[in-house]
């Protein structure tokens, strides 16, 4: 029996400009040369991943960046650490940098703190390629946490600068601002958090209310797809996370029911397409 589901793609989900500045650049490349190496996955989904290395794109660890040289290396949205530069400098390596100008401004930002003897926090994923990169600005003297219970058996300074990375959730990062503050911490807050990112909350809230059924399409990496999937969860509870279409399930349907689909701001739209496409023959 056909289903007849009718299958919406939320507009506002897909990539956000930082990660297609970051694609835009490797394709440029490698439509004229055969190959180009990117330190890390070029973006937190594994199927945009194998599209890009079909095409050429070599994904390479810091490890076997310090082998190579006289080649391209392209940085990803996500940046990098100061070291990084230094040892393409040593190898004469050419940096094709595509690092999020958000990232970049942020990292400016965390290192003029740095510069000034301030004491850093930074609310974000431990060993997140974009962490990593801010922590690299403070000679990986910056504090990293998850979430509040970490701070809990720390001796913290008594006066210090929050950061947060830029895909983490606002609603968290005041949370934990206030916390501090009735902890009678001083502390300087600064919400560094991509507005790309957090207005996607708003438009899935919105979205989401809208239907029967929700598929959030994410790769299992992406920070960003965690939080956004968590608030579509929040407003539907009919939500499905997946990342390819061999793991959406027929059982989770009814017969004619409205099924939004919505992603991360790493997911492809052609992904999302082909999620609709998979669900519109069940």
């Amino acid at each position: 029996m056909k289903h007849n589901l009718a299958v919406t793609i939320d507009k506002a989900s897909g990539f956000c400009f930082g990660v297609v500045y970051a694609i835009e650049m490797a394709e440029d490349i490698l439509d004229n040369e055969d190959y180009l190496y990117c330190l890390g996955d070029i973006v937190h989904n594994d199927e945009e991943v194998k599209r890009l290395t079909d095409k050429g794109l070599r994904i390479i660890d810091h490890e076997q960046l310090g082998k190579l040289h006289g080649e391209k290396v392209l940085i990803r949205a996500h940046g990098e650490a100061p070291s990084t530069y230094q040892l393409a400098l040593e190898n004469d390596l050419t940096l094709i940098d595509a690092s999020c100008p958000v990232v970049l401004k942020l990292q400016n930002r965390i290192k003029n703190s740095y510069d000034d003897k301030e004491q850093i926090l930074i609310f974000g994923k431990h060993g997140h390629a974009e962490v990593i990169g801010l922590q690299g600005q403070t000679d990986g003297n910056a504090i990293v946490f998850q979430d509040l219970a970490e701070l809990d058996n720390m001796e913290l300074p008594a006066k210090f600068t929050l950061y947060s990375q830029t895909t983490k959730s606002t609603d968290k990062f005041y949370h934990i601002k206030d916390q501090l503050l009735s902890r009678g911490y001083e502390l300087k807050a600064n919400d560094t958090i991509c507005r790309q990112v957090s207005n996607r909350y708003e438009d899935l809230e919105q979205f989401v209310v809208n239907y029967d059924k929700i598929i959030f399409v994410s790769g299992k990496k992406s920070s960003n797809g965690k939080v956004l999937y968590d608030v579509c969860k929040k407003h539907n509870n009919n939500a499905y996370f997946i990342s390819n279409v061999a793991e959406l399930e027929l059982n989770w349907f009814n017969p004619n029911d409205k099924v939004g689909i919505c992603g991360a701001t790493s997911t492809p739209m052609w992904l999302m397409e082909e999620v609709k496409a998979a669900l519109e023959s069940f």
